[in-house]
């Protein structure tokens, strides 16, 4: 076999590797959210447990993915990816087999943690095993797997739970991950890269702050919000925020360093990126329910017909792209923010205990067609916005902003919906939905106006952060 023909062949393996172990952890995004209703019977369990076996792999997700990155970078990139694929794999098992909600809730912390080390590394594996000039192809199969995930996490969700059982959700990433690891150790190369210092300090920081302000925002609507648990977390997990912002500006090597804000085009679309995670995430976790619960639709049923809202980016990416080469991508990600807002105020008008599915599919395709022309550009404008040295880093921090934005989504319009509404009747759920999807068409609203504050492309290029030596941490873009 000639040499070249066995680059060729570790290209192929990388890709098939690296695309697999992507799909899965972009998959388990969602998957739970049409199993809700079927885990709640079968597990027991109130709102706030509901609330926290989606947000438990969100947050560990989103607030070690950067630290993943790093000890990849410091240890062996086909190390720690083989050492949280395990993880990943191990969880799945764990959660699958879970006796109770709580034992549930914290396979998913570990299945996120798992995740958090093997998602960054798929795209710096894959990009140092592909030849240059075939990476675009590799990064578009990469990418258009990814975004098959996340739009068939719902209807996978729901088909397995009708056909065979919730737990299948979790059991299906097991013998996937024992394909890949041995593959993994057999077919990647290993590479490593600055080797500069892990932030440990920044990382807890960031962990303990998300985790007090999600924990209080979950807890508010059970124990009210002046009780002193939720104070504490609430005011316990801003402070640690605060410190972790103070960390990354004087700090020598942050996790996230902050003078990455300086530009205006960085600043903007992370946060239009948080605040439409904000919202999205937080519709979907109650309109799946919606869909089961109050119009009596089965897990799969309710998984196909959200698929006109997640599943349209495959459709309409494409053209996004085409559009945003053209015009910039400035406009794109506005129009498709304010789309998606769009949609989810009209559901929030539409949406009744009766309503037929017909009055539902404009809001439902709105929104998707929003959703496609936000994903497809917002990453290429995170990387512009950077120098070319700091776009591991900024790739790292969008991400982290995204899954941060799901899990405050939950959170926030749980607690709204908790505060108006309950799942005592069809009504009674519908009268707390309308007011939380009224807040998240607000809140994406907000994201439109954020993307507007992006300058133009040349602008975009001379408010380019200024360089400093910093680690280049190889992400993945959902």
């Amino acid at each position: 076999m000639s040499q070249q023909t066995a680059r060729r062949g570790g290209a192929a393996w990388a890709l098939v590797i690296t695309s697999v172990a992507g799909f899965m952890a972009a998959l388990d995004n969602l998957v739970v959210t049409t199993a809700l209703p079927s885990i709640r019977e079968d597990l027991g369990g109130a709102l706030h447990d509901l609330e926290w076996t989606v947000s438990a792999y969100t947050l560990t997700f989103a607030v070690l993915l950067m630290f993943g990155a790093a000890l990849g970078d410091r240890f062996g990139r086909r190390r720690l990816f083989i050492a949280g694929l395990a993880v990943f794999t191990g969880a799945s098992a764990a959660a699958a087999m879970a006796p109770g909600i709580d034992s549930l809730i914290a396979a998913r912390a570990v299945q996120g943690a798992g995740a958090a080390v093997m998602m960054p590394l798929t795209l710096t594996l894959l990009t140092a095993a592909v030849p240059v000039a075939k990476r675009g192809m590799a990064y578009g199969i990469w990418g258009a797997v990814n975004g098959l995930a996340v739009a068939s996490g719902p209807l996978v969700g729901g088909t397995l739970t009708e056909h065979i059982s919730w737990q299948w959700i979790f059991w299906l990433n097991v013998p996937l991950g024992l394909a890949l690891l041995p593959l993994a150790r057999l077919r990647l190369a290993e590479s490593r890269g600055t080797g500069a210092p892990l932030d440990i300090p920044g990382t807890l920081l960031a962990s303990g702050g998300l985790f007090g302000i999600v924990y209080g925002l979950v807890r508010g609507p059970v124990d009210g919000w002046t009780g002193p648990v939720v104070l504490t977390g609430l005011f316990a997990g801003t402070a640690l925020l605060a410190g972790f912002v103070h960390h990354g500006i004087h700090n020598k090597n942050p996790m996230l360093p902050m003078r990455l804000f300086r530009s205006r085009a960085f600043t903007g679309i992370n946060a239009a990126s948080l605040l439409m995670f904000l919202g999205m995430f937080g519709s979907i976790f109650l309109l799946s329910q919606y869909m089961q619960g109050v119009l009596g639709y089965s897990p799969t049923e309710a998984g196909l017909r959200m698929l006109p809202w997640t599943g349209m980016p495959m459709l309409v990416a494409p053209i996004a792209g085409i559009l945003a080469d053209r015009i910039g991508g400035r406009p794109v990600v506005a129009t498709g923010l304010f789309l998606q807002a769009l949609g989810l105020g009209y559901m929030a008008v539409v949406a009744t205990a009766t309503a037929s599915y017909a009055a539902q599919l404009p809001a439902l395709i709105i929104s998707g067609v929003g959703m496609a022309l936000f994903f497809a550009p917002a990453s290429h404008l995170v990387m512009s916005s950077v120098r070319p040295q700091e776009q591991g880093i900024a790739s790292g921090a969008n991400n982290a902003l995204r899954e941060v934005g799901g899990a405050l989504g939950i959170a926030v319009m749980a607690s709204i919906f908790a505060a108006q509404g309950g799942y005592e009747s069809g009504q009674a759920f519908v009268d707390g939905m309308r007011p939380a999807l009224v807040t998240g068409s607000a809140v994406v609203g907000l994201a439109g106006i954020a993307a507007l504050l992006i300058p133009t492309r040349r602008r975009t290029e001379r408010q380019a952060a200024p360089a400093e030596p910093a680690p280049v941490l190889e992400t993945a873009s959902h």
